[in-house]
């Protein structure tokens, strides 16, 4: 069989390929075949062009290959335009003289290239062209309609957007939930507060705590909790709890920055309107400053040193010569843009701290290195909230006030899975007179006053109440007013003044914060907790007898209380003997 005389998918069937090879071997029998078998062959010269323009086909796109490699041998002639190139005069002369056929044959090595190209393309196709198979199970492809199994409709392994999130309440206690990959830190509160039955102050907060660092802080609310969670090592996690300082300082913003800890005020030789300083920490274009003393302790060292430090929207600078702000005598300490402020959770003691207000700048790159941590102390709590406050607003500017004021927005439009707010206006409660047959409203507001008065001490001076086993008592822990208290969210027992202490401040040192606790000194007595101008103050609340009955009173007796509902709900109302009203009380939630 004449090789120009083949049918075209005889060129790609596997038996060519090893004819080709033994070719190599008996070229003069081949030829000899050839030449007897094309006398027989009237259509001989068409295929053999057709053949011989493949190969140059083929010739020309390997023709770069072939220069870069610069090796021509004479079995394989590289040919530009059908003549051979870069050969001696007497190959050429050779080569004019020699026939189709034995041009053929010297370019049959470069039909195996064609070969196995024409190969991968049938295999090809044969793939791409198989019939298609009922699918059993149509709701596993994508499409999700598609009735058949092909090679387009195979499901990819592609992650489902979905991701798992752990989170702990105060208890130790967790609960898993599945977010999705864009879901912010506030609508993760929202989330939880609506699964839990929680009331939807605004005030709660999603915590990143490292317990082998000892560190945590407060996620802002446009965060990104699975972006957050790919920082944190497998020991890290996430904790739900109230923080009401989180925004605290767009209401009282002279509590949060003393005017000689801000040097724009120092400037200013003057009081600057809350206004207007908080408009010089949001504006971009503007260059506020902090500026003070710091404890700042030494990379891979236990030594502390205290430098005075600027912190500007560039970054966390300390001078080099006193108070100098020269930009020859500053150096930078942290880089605000790829780093978070947290707080120190373990005390002075882990890191020999010169006091008891530490907070701590990581980088977030850092997991669990301490050496990299910027370990930073302050002189009392007030600068320490400064310098961690100016820290977000320059870090996060407009972003913060943005996610202040959602809640306010949201007030006339509630999301679809915010729980209620289960509050009652006090213009809706009025004063009523029942003496009669029919109640009437009181609108004379002494008289209203006058019946309030008489019916709470008509009220104490009843008959004595009766405890569980319905037996006449005084107040005892085992009657119903001694213990319905132990239900309330604000007490929580018998805690030490130091887990009083910590709660507070976990939950924010803002005005009106208080919590209840059992009293270690006297059994019989109770201790209210109250944070006032970011300080903490314990008042106790003792056990006073009248008239054979027993009472609670914070002033030695001039106020009287029959239980802690009681004495918490007046406190509420009227500051009292306190220094500030009860506004915002500690709790905890169980997840």
């Amino acid at each position: 069989m004449a090789v120009a005389g083949c049918p075209d998918y005889f060129l790609h069937h596997p038996n060519y390929q090893d004819n080709v090879e033994r070719a190599a071997n008996h070229r003069q029998a081949d030829l000899s075949f050839q030449q007897s078998t094309n006398q027989n062959s009237p259509s001989h010269q068409e295929d053999d062009v057709d053949l011989e323009a493949l190969v140059n086909d083929m010739n020309s796109s390997f023709e770069s290959l072939y220069a870069s490699c610069s090796v021509q041998t004479e079995s394989t002639p590289l040919l530009h335009n059908g003549q051979p190139s870069h050969r001696p005069a007497a190959y050429h002369i050779h080569s004019q003289s020699t026939s189709p056929h034995q041009r053929l044959r010297r370019s049959q090595p470069m039909h195996i290239l064609a070969v196995r190209r024409l190969q991968e393309e049938e295999q090809q196709y044969r793939t791409s062209s198989l019939p298609a198979i009922p699918n059993p199970f149509p709701e596993l492809c994508s499409p999700a309609s598609s009735p058949t199994l092909s090679s387009g409709s195979l499901p990819q392994c592609q992650p489902s957007g979905k991701y798992i999130i752990k989170i702990f309440s105060e208890d130790g206690m967790g609960k898993v939930v599945e977010i999705p990959a864009n879901m912010t830190a506030r609508d993760l509160c929202q989330f939880l507060v609506y699964k839990n039955h929680c009331v939807d102050d605004n005030s709660w907060a999603l915590v990143e705590h490292h317990p082998s660092l000892g560190l945590e802080r407060c996620l802002e609310d446009h965060e990104l909790v699975v972006q957050v969670q790919t920082s944190m090592t497998s020991e890290s996690k996430f904790l739900f709890r109230k923080n009401y300082a989180k925004y605290e300082f767009f209401k009282n913003p002279l509590n949060f920055f003393p005017e000689q800890m801000v040097a724009w005020c120092q400037e200013a030789n003057g009081t600057i309107p809350p206004s207007q300083l908080l408009q010089n920490f949001l504006n971009s274009s503007s260059c506020p400053e902090i500026q003070g003393y710091l404890y700042v302790k030494e990379m891979g060292r236990k030594s502390w040193k205290k430098l005075y430090v600027f912190l500007r929207r560039s970054g966390l600078y300390f001078s080099t010569k006193g108070t100098s702000k020269e930009p020859r005598h500053l150096q930078l300490l942290a880089d605000l843009d790829d780093s978070n402020v947290f707080t120190v959770i373990t005390g002075r003691k882990l890191h020999n701290a010169p006091t008891d207000f530490e907070f701590c700048i990581k980088p977030n790159k850092v997991r669990n290195e301490v050496k990299e941590l910027r370990m930073l102390c302050a002189e009392d709590e007030q600068s320490r909230t400064c310098w961690m406050t100016a820290f977000r607003l320059f870090k996060y500017g407009i972003l913060l006030y943005q996610n202040y004021k959602i809640p306010q927005q949201r007030k006339t439009s509630l999301s679809h899975f915010s729980a209620p707010v289960r509050s009652v206006s006090e213009n809706s409660l009025v004063a009523m007179d029942f003496s009669g047959r029919i109640g009437r409203v009181i609108d004379n507001p002494v008289e209203a006053q006058s019946a309030a008065m008489e019916e709470g001490h008509a009220w104490r001076k009843r008959s004595p109440r009766m405890n569980i086993l319905g037996s006449p008592s005084p107040l005892h822990p085992s009657s119903l007013s001694g213990v319905i208290h132990r239900t309330q969210l604000w007490f929580h027992g018998r805690i030490s003044r130091e887990e009083s202490h910590k709660m507070i401040h976990q939950q924010g040192r803002v005005d009106g914060m208080f919590l209840l606790r059992d009293s270690q000194s006297n059994p019989k007595a109770f201790v209210l907790t109250l944070c006032h101008h970011q300080k903490i103050k314990h008042f106790q609340i003792l056990p006073c007898e009248e008239d054979g009955q027993m009472f609670l009173s914070l002033d030695d007796g001039a106020t009287k209380f029959t239980d802690l509902i009681q004495l918490v709900e007046f406190y509420t109302l009227n500051r009292g003997v306190l220094p500030c009203k009860l506004k915002h009380p500690c709790t905890t939630v169980a997840l």
